[in-house]
């Protein structure tokens, strides 16, 4: 990348007043080129709730120890599923500022690089 093209992206993407919040990752997050990411973080997490909800349910309706024993299980399991999925939400929010950062790096390198050297 030239360092025209890595100033017009920070440019653009860049509001140092705003980029470490909390609603700033939200609608980064939900932005339309992460929109793939969030339905398939949606879809994921609802199929493992409903399971969970259909586990707990059977749980209780059912007198066997063994078919407790399982949806006990199950649902553990579907219940730590769900926080997968949202670690890998926020792992993918994550990407995303820390591409920001290298990319000012670069810039940073670029200028240091340019930059005389009795300056």
């Amino acid at each position: 990348m030239t360092d025209e093209q890595i100033r017009k992206i920070l440019d653009d993407d860049y509001d140092p007043a705003r980029e470490d919040t909390w609603q700033a990752m939200a609608r980064e997050f939900y932005s339309r080129r992460m929109r793939s990411v969030a339905i398939m973080v949606w879809a994921w997490a609802i199929i493992f709730l409903g399971g969970a909800v259909y586990c707990a349910v059977r749980f209780a309706y059912t007198d066997q120890t063994k078919s407790q024993i399982m949806y006990a299980a199950l649902f553990v399991c579907l219940v730590l599923s769900i926080g997968f999925i949202k670690v890998f939400a926020w792992e993918m929010i994550n990407r995303n500022n820390i591409k920001r950062e290298i990319k000012r790096l670069e810039l940073r390198i670029a200028e240091l690089a340019n930059r005389p050297e009795g300056a």
